[in-house]
């Protein structure tokens, strides 16, 4: 309890500065939950389906539409299953190109908000050099031209600068941590989904194929 009374205690030292910042890692730790969530639900298949390799081997005989259909709707590899549908009529090149589609608008959705982390990384450490700025200048004008000086007040806006450093500090230390995790779980994701791609379209190729070959006389 008592270390708790010291961290606000600290806080209430750093002056104005802290209001922004608080503001800015409340900001980073809501994008964060809400990230997490978004790649737990929507952008990974349960352990059975990612527990069956022929969900993305070329030349797959499994039913992988018919498991997916109990996948939420938002799920990133049912939305990336629709454009490979069993539809004879749809060419080739129009799946290829829908498929194109669908994973730059999954990409975007489960990117949503990484702009603002790559901000807070910015803006914190600037916010926190503005309170030791701050901070500092409250410290020189207690220097008086009588030579008379108020040891409190010169410690206190030392104090200042230095607490709205180390919490600038903290907050774009997490928000980096945030938003270099997330970046990475989205590369993975990118990849899972163009092997899921590459699996479909290589299914259809060898169908394709097939037909054409029974067709021969």
């Amino acid at each position: 309890m008592q270390d708790w009374t010291s961290v606000l205690a600290a806080v209430r030292v750093g002056g104005w500065v802290i209001y922004p910042l608080t503001i800015l890692a409340i900001l980073a730790v809501a994008i964060a939950l809400d990230r997490a969530y978004v790649f737990v639900r929507f952008g990974r298949l349960s352990g059975t389906l990612r527990g069956a390799q022929d969900m993305v081997a070329p030349g797959s005989a499994l039913d992988w539409a018919g498991r997916l259909k109990d996948v939420s709707s938002q799920n990133a590899f049912r939305r990336m299953s629709a454009p490979w549908a069993p539809d004879p009529s749809v060419p080739l090149w129009l799946r290829e190109a829908k498929a194109q589609s669908v994973a730059a608008q999954i990409e975007r959705d489960m990117s949503k908000g990484f702009w603002v982390l790559e901000t807070i990384v910015t803006a914190a450490p600037l916010l926190g050099l503005l309170g030791t700025i701050v901070g500092m200048m409250h410290s020189f004008q207690l220097f008086g031209g009588d030579g008379l000086v108020d040891p409190g007040g010169v410690t206190g806006g030392v104090a200042q600068s230095l607490v709205a450093t180390a919490i600038g500090l903290v907050v774009a230390l997490f928000a980096l941590f945030a938003f270099n995790y997330f970046s990475r779980r989205l590369e993975r994701l990118m990849d899972e989904l163009e092997s899921f791609a590459n699996a479909r379209l290589s299914e259809i190729r060898l169908a394709v194929a097939d037909t054409s070959a029974g067709a021969r006389p």
